[in-house]
């Protein structure tokens, strides 16, 4: 049962790598979550996991997942974060337009619908967290579906912040570089194979773009976004927080 009482984060994207890590960290934080993601299988065992869960089976992309995040919110609502995964591949000579909308419909219309579910519960210091990605802001030329989701995500944040500063909630992004999970070994392995070299070579050229070697984990991130709630991270509203292990190149 939903203690009223409590303060709650909404996590979309709550089965994933990131996610789950998130729930876990956010419960550790005495929050209450609204775990949200597409099915409802697999959101059992996350719920079996932890106390203070709320199990949400909703589409973010869809006005259907719009409202039955809006009533499955128990209380003030703390943090939203849009931790939902969009795809990766594709050059932009041969990425399909199915794909980039795909990528723009979980981050972007994904983001602005889990606004509008929790707007009436948002207070002071609450958060609006998107994880994006580099690449958003330094693209490479094999995921133009990621880079063009997340810029267009990067846009929207900064209209959010403006539209909702005057409330004292505050919009942010989180744009790591690969992050060394499942799905990243899982692109790896695909690209190996295409290119007849070892999965291993692809996963050092991968860490090569970092001057230290090193690709992004999951709880790096989850840090990152846990770290926005404390009250000082106000002064980074609608800014991007980049967590690339200094692969950047075009950026500061």
């Amino acid at each position: 049962m939903a203690d009223q009482q409590r303060e709650w984060a909404v996590v979309a994207g709550a089965t994933g790598a990131v996610g789950s890590g998130l729930v876990a960290r956010l419960t550790a934080m005495d929050l209450g979550v609204v775990a949200v993601a597409r099915t409802a299988g697999p959101l059992d065992s996350i719920v079996a996991q932890h106390d203070n869960i709320v199990a949400c089976a909703a589409d973010i992309t869809t006005d259907d997942g719009r409202d039955r995040i809006a009533s499955a919110i128990p209380g003030v609502v703390r943090a939203v974060v849009n931790s939902a995964g969009a795809p990766m591949g594709g050059t932009i000579l041969d990425v399909t337009p199915e794909a980039i909308r795909a990528a723009i419909d979980i981050k972007v219309i994904g983001t602005l619908n889990l606004v509008r579910a929790v707007e009436e519960h948002v207070t002071t210091d609450s958060r609006i967290i998107a994880i994006g990605g580099n690449l958003g802001l330094d693209p490479i030329p094999e995921a133009a579906t990621a880079g063009i989701g997340n810029a267009a995500l990067g846009n929207a944040i900064r209209q959010l912040s403006r539209a909702l500063g005057h409330r004292g909630v505050t919009c942010h992004i989180v744009a790591p570089g690969p992050i060394w999970t499942e799905r990243l070994q899982s692109l790896l392995k695909d690209a190996a194979k295409v290119r007849g070299v070892p999965e291993s070579q692809i996963a050092d050229e991968f860490r090569q773009r970092s001057p230290i070697g090193h690709l992004v984990t999951v709880e790096e991130v989850v840090w990152a976004v846990a770290s926005l709630l404390a009250p000082e991270a106000r002064a980074l509203a609608g800014g991007t927080l980049l967590l690339d292990a200094g692969q950047r190149t075009a950026i500061p």
